[in-house]
């Protein structure tokens, strides 16, 4: 077979590849930089995501924490666990079923998340500073588009 009519040399002309290795390499060296800053803060990127999304979010059911951030109930019971021993959140469980437990942020948590979150706010700013606002914006709704095109 001709290796110029072949289906392999058609796709590569499709940029789909090359945008799927560049989505990946900077979302990678996006949340490096988000890991070096949280752990000078004492914490995984797990443990941050479960705080801050208590944080901004309020009482989360632990099955709903694993959905939101993506984790097994596994991981999510280890990292509520070590969360919840250095208390920085404590669980409770729901008063109308038996079978649901939330997890609240603790006032130990809030005051961390009080004290860490502006500074990892201009972190992410300063990491997205090579895109304008505007690029920003239309990189926001290709994303979005993008997302819900693959489900």
């Amino acid at each position: 077979m001709d290796k110029e009519n072949s289906s392999f040399s058609i796709k590569k002309e499709d940029p789909s590849l090359r945008l799927f290795v560049v989505l990946s390499k900077t979302y990678r060296a996006m949340m490096d930089e988000v890991a070096i800053d949280m752990r000078s803060n004492g914490l995984t990127l797990t443990d941050f995501a479960v705080l801050e999304l208590l944080y901004h979010r309020g009482e989360q059911p632990l099955q709903k924490i694993g959905e939101k951030i993506l984790l097994t109930s596994g991981s999510i019971t280890y990292v509520i666990n070590k969360l919840e021993r250095k208390e920085f959140l404590y669980r409770k469980p729901c008063p109308t079923d038996g079978r649901v437990t939330y997890a609240y942020i603790s006032v130990k948590g809030t005051a961390l998340l009080d004290e860490i979150f502006p500074d990892h706010w201009r972190k992410i700013e300063d990491t997205l500073k090579g895109l304008s606002k505007a690029e920003k914006i239309k990189a926001i709704n290709l994303l979005k588009k993008l997302g819900t095109a693959i489900g």
